[in-house]
Formats: structure tokens, sequence, C-alpha cells
């Protein structure tokens, strides 16, 4: 018997070496490496006959209604109005974050044949599971099984719309000797399901474990390989799951969904602002309400900031749901165009309700609650703060600005303040006062009451 051949791959980038590294030269993450077998090539006779076929693109039909409806409109927003037949979507999140649970409901409401794959549980545990989110349908089969092959069998005999595969880190394919879970099999694996996807025309969910830095577990060539790379979000001890699209060939990379979780499933949150606006303190210092888009969808937030006096030689600057090195930036602003001392101080930033966001909208709030917080000044809590801050403490224009009034005046604030230059795009508006302005001081003087 010949001897297998080892290669040592990383399971984080793909990167092969015919040895051991305790730091991968490609993505630059430690013991990352693991042993796989070498598959030899199999020499199998080219069945190409010459011949090939051509569309017009004239001739083709497809439109946006060929999308699979879930039912769940949180979940068919982040996808881009629903499946695509023939794409495969591979969704991630931590353990119990309610991955399975949230494939399931979508699939439930799906008015045709799905096939529910669990290469984790048996054919009980998800009927439990089934039970306890009320999933009553009669094309909802379910098919306990690792071995890729049978599985693809038996979705030709089913010839379901929706494959849903839980997970891909337990298939395998037996023409392959490594095991379940290995780069080869992950990426073996996953080709197949989205080169027989694309053939038959049936949409591909593809349930994926993270690592502990919460990224989708495997190589980056997994993500290259399907249509939709969603991730799921949220703390396992708080009830609101938020889901974000990383890559999505047939919609927007920019929406997100909100839902909280139920003893029976996942519910949608329709009005997300009032979610995280409703345990916010009317009258703390360092607390104040920004408008975000996330796509097409406005959100107001709540901007808490604590700055105490730091007792060691190195302050602290600690922030959660916002880009720490951005964080760093607002301070040096801060202090150099707007005289607050900070850098003796302990700086801790939090956007409540566990959410993440990006967007440089949110600059002129974190600004505003770091300086509330320092001077121990209420901000006017019916006012609604956006606008981007520059270098020279300059505010500058946000994008679609009147989206964010509208959500600001639905929910009963009384007062916006934008940059100055968004002014030129807005039409009058008597409900809620707007107010522009053109510096970091000008908005901090009209945002803290002064008269604490």
């Amino acid at each position: 018997m010949a001897k297998s051949k080892i290669k040592y791959v990383c399971s984080n980038c793909g990167y092969e070496s015919l040895r051991w590294i305790g730091k991968c030269p490609e993505c630059d993450n430690w013991n990352t490496f693991v042993e796989e077998i070498i598959e030899a090539p199999k020499h199998q006779k080219s069945q190409y006959d010459g011949k090939v076929t051509l569309y017009k693109i004239t001739d083709i039909t497809a439109v946006e209604e060929d999308r699979i409806k879930t039912g769940i409109n949180e979940f068919d927003r982040v996808l881009g109005g629903g499946l695509m037949p023939g794409s495969v979507v591979l969704l991630g999140g931590d353990p119990g974050i309610g991955k399975s649970t949230l494939a399931m409901q979508a699939a439930s409401a799906i008015k045709d044949k799905v096939l529910y794959v669990t290469g984790e549980e048996s054919e009980r545990q998800v009927k439990i599971r089934a039970s306890r989110l009320k999933v009553k349908s009669d094309d909802f089969y379910i098919l306990p099984e690792t071995d890729l092959n049978p599985v693809i069998a038996a979705i030709n005999t089913l010839k379901p719309v929706l494959v849903i595969i839980d997970s891909i880190q337990t298939m395998y394919r037996s023409e392959f000797e490594n095991s379940p879970g290995t780069v080869t099999q992950i990426r073996e694996c996953t080709s197949l399901l989205m080169e027989e996807a694309k053939k038959k025309h049936y949409s591909v969910l593809i349930i994926g474990h993270v690592t502990k830095e919460g990224i989708i577990a495997g190589p980056k060539l997994l993500e290259h390989i399907v249509d939709t790379v969603i991730q799921f979000e949220g703390e396992t001890h708080h009830s609101y799951r938020i889901l974000r699209s990383q890559k999505n060939r047939f919609g927007s990379t920019n929406e997100i969904g909100v839902f909280e979780m139920h003893e029976d499933g996942l519910t949608e949150v329709k009005n997300p602002s009032e979610l995280f606006l409703s345990e916010r303190e009317k009258e703390t210092s360092g607390s104040v309400v920004t408008a975000s888009l996330e796509g097409t969808r406005p959100i107001l937030l709540e901007v808490q900031a604590l700055v105490t006096p730091s007792n060691y030689g190195n302050p602290q600057r600690v922030a959660t749901g916002f880009d720490q090195r951005r964080l760093s930036i607002l301070l040096a602003v801060l202090e150099k165009r707007s005289g607050f001392r900070l850098s003796a101080n302990n700086v801790f930033l939090n956007l409540a309700g566990g959410v993440k966001i990006d967007e440089p909208a949110i600059d002129l709030a974190v600004c505003c609650s770091i300086a509330s917080s320092l001077l121990d000044k209420t901000s006017d809590n019916m006012s609604v703060i956006v606008g981007e801050v520059g270098l020279g403490g300059e505010i500058r224009t946000v994008s679609q600005v009147e989206k964010r009034i509208q959500e600001a005046e639905r929910l009963g604030f009384k007062k916006i303040i934008i940059p100055r230059n968004n002014l030129k795009e807005l039409k009058q508006n008597e409900k809620i006062k707007i107010i522009a302005v053109g510096s970091l001081s000008e908005a901090i003087k009209e945002v803290i009451n002064q008269t604490d």
C-alpha cells in the first residue's frame, strides 16, 4: 500500500505548505495550519465533444420576479428581494445565534418542496425544533446525511426549489480521503453544490461555522465560490439579532435585517429604531442620538460615551460597535480643533443595542457624546445628530439626509443637526427643526445644555 503524502493547509486563507509552519506567510495568522492528505489527480478521459452552446442575451428570459420569497421580509431584504434560483448562499454566525432556526423558519414559509440536509442532528432532533417553531409544511423534507453523493441523488429525485445544508463542515465526498471539515472537503463539497445548483436551477443555503475571531470557518476561497455571504450577528445573551450581507451578487451589501429571539423562534423587528432607543435614559451626560443609514433603511441609534480620569500612564480607548482607529482620529480632532484635553482620560464608547456601524455619518454624534461626558453636561434629548467630521474640524455632508430627517420626525424628535452643505438639497419642513452646522465646535455648543 502506497504511503499517503501529507501537506499543510492554512484553515484561514488556504495557503499550502509541505511542512508545518507556526505563522502563515500569506495571512499572518498563527497556528492555522492543519494536516491534509495530498489527493492524487484522477485521470479521466475528457467528455468534451467539441460542441459549444451559445446564448443571445436578448433570448434569455430572467426577471426579478423569479426570486423565491421566504415570507420573512427582513431575510428577503438582505438577500436583495429573495432567493435567486440557481444561487448558493452561505450563512455564518456564532454557535447558538439562531442560524438553523432562521433557515428552518425561512424554508417553512416557501410554498414548494424544500430539502433540509442535517449532518449534526438526527431527524427526531430536527422534528423537535420544527415543533417548537410550529413548522407544519407538507413540502418540508429532512435528510440526515453527511455523504454528499447520496444528498445529490436525493436532490435529483425530489427536485426541491431550496436545499439547506446544516452544516457544510459535516459534509464530505467519498472520492477524497480527507476527513470532513478539512479545507479540501469544504471546497470540493461547495464546488459540487454550486455546479449542481447552476445546472438544475435550485437554491442552496449553506450553514457554516465561525472561528473564535467571528469569521466564517474555512479558507477565503469558500466565500469566493458562493454567490452570497450573510452573517448573523448579535450577543447570545441578548434577544435581538442582526443579519448582515458581506457579499451579494444579486443585491446590495448595505442592507441589514433585525430579528428578536423568542422561545418559539425569531421574530422580525420592523421598527429597529424604537428597539435601539427603548431603554434610553432621558437625562444622562454622554448620551446622544444619531441616524445611520443601512442600505435603504434609516436607523436611529443611541451613542454612549464615558470619559474618566486615567490613574495610569496610558489611558484606555475602548469602542463597542465602532471602529477603534476612527475613534482615535476623532479624539485627536477634538483636542486639536475644539480644545478638549483628552490625553489624560479614559474614553469608553458604546453603540447601544450591540449594532456595528461603519458609516462616517455618525462621527459628529460620537464627538458630541464624548464632549458631553467630559464636561458632565447633558445633551438635548430631543435632538438627532448627523454629520461626518473632517480632520480640520469641519462637518462634511452625508448621503440621503431626507430619509434620516423623516425617521427622526416619525419617532417624535423635535430637532435634527445636519451639515450645512446638506441644506441645499432639503425641502421646507415645519414639523422638525433643522439646524445646520459647519464646524465641530459649533455643533457641540448647539447640542450640549450650557445651563447645567
